[in-house]
């Protein structure tokens, strides 16, 4: 094989592993208790389900002005939505950054 052929092969295996990820999901391993402080500035959060790559449920939350979110139980959700339903704040705030 010449040259030319083994550097288009790196160049696709390359361009295959940056555009998946490498195939490695992002999976919380475990929970942790969330604080009604850290609640408020959740910005958005993401359901992982025990049916897929992940091994256990959970409930990843993003912070603002956090890049790491944090894993919580999946009833967290619950408090979550109520939290917003009582303070209208941050439901705005929420549909200012989307």
């Amino acid at each position: 094989m010449d040259l030319k052929g083994v550097l288009v092969i790196v160049c696709l295996c390359a361009l295959a592993i940056t555009s998946t990820d490498a195939g490695i999901p992002k999976c919380c391993i475990r929970t942790r208790n969330i604080s009604v402080r850290q609640l408020v500035k959740v910005v958005r959060w993401e359901r992982q389900d025990s049916r897929g790559v992940c091994d256990i449920d959970a409930l990843r939350l993003y912070q603002k002005g956090k890049p790491i979110p944090i894993c919580a139980h999946p009833q967290v959700e619950v408090f979550i939505k109520k939290l917003r339903d009582k303070m209208p704040w941050l439901q705005q705030q929420k549909t200012k950054r989307n």
